[in-house]
């Protein structure tokens, strides 16, 4: 994916989840942190960093955060890039576990007598040697912890939601993917955060030996101006 043109800056603070000041060009500037985890591991102050202007009038903060880099290369903390980067990997075929579908929706509704209405990132159809269909979510993975890539960085309700919508929809016949984009370059080594989220890590857990889930660790690339998927591996806990 195509990034829009990047600024260099020093990150001061992070606060209020959704905000962040920087230091840019000898100014300190407010901009917009899309991140709702609590970004362990990816922010120290004087952090180098990249911000992206946008010239939307609606917007209250013209200024994004897009990456950071902790001393070993870029860390993507702007969460509303990851499922454009891992889409386009899907549609290149750059990822081969999900290659051969011929059809990629985004945001597919997905209704359940339990949950009511909700949405995954991505349903695949239309594979080109049968009828396979697949739900992916996505989420992206930055917490460097114990020398391993995890998650969640913070308790998180909603994505164990995802994982029982994954089961019920692998009970309807579904494939289902949990795909965790492994966004910041040290290593694919990869695990379930259970010093911070245990409930998380024992859903994770059975949803993989028992619910049929099929996870996904996709490497993001991070280049000069844009992001991209450099590969994928299976993870089975």
């Amino acid at each position: 994916m195509k990034l829009p043109p990047l600024k260099p800056a020093r990150i001061l603070r992070r606060y209020k989840r959704f905000l962040a000041d920087v230091e840019y060009e000898g100014e300190v500037l407010t901009v917009h942190c899309a991140n709702t985890g609590a970004m362990t591991s990816c922010w120290k102050p004087g952090a180098e960093v990249e911000i992206s202007f946008s010239d939307n009038p609606k917007r209250k903060l013209p200024w994004s955060l897009e990456r950071v880099d902790m001393g070993a290369g870029w860390i993507g903390v702007n969460t509303s890039r990851v499922n454009t980067i891992v889409a386009e990997g899907i549609e290149c075929q750059c990822i081969r576990e999900l290659s051969g579908f011929r059809s990629l929706q985004r945001e597919p509704v997905f209704a359940t007598e339990s949950h009511g209405k909700s949405r995954f990132d991505f349903l695949l159809t239309n594979h080109i040697s049968d009828q396979r269909q697949a739900y992916v979510e996505v989420k992206n993975a930055t917490l460097l912890l114990d020398n391993k890539i995890q998650f969640p960085d913070a308790v998180s309700i909603r994505a164990k939601k995802h994982l029982e919508l994954l089961a019920l929809a692998a009970t309807q016949g579904f494939e289902s993917w949990l795909v965790f984009a492994i966004n910041r370059p040290e290593t694919m080594v990869f695990q379930a955060a259970v010093s911070i989220d245990p409930d998380y890590a024992s859903t994770l857990s059975t949803a993989i030996k028992d619910w049929g889930i099929n996870v996904l660790l996709v490497r993001l690339g991070h280049t000069k101006d844009a992001i991209e998927v450099i590969g994928s591996e299976r993870w089975i806990g």
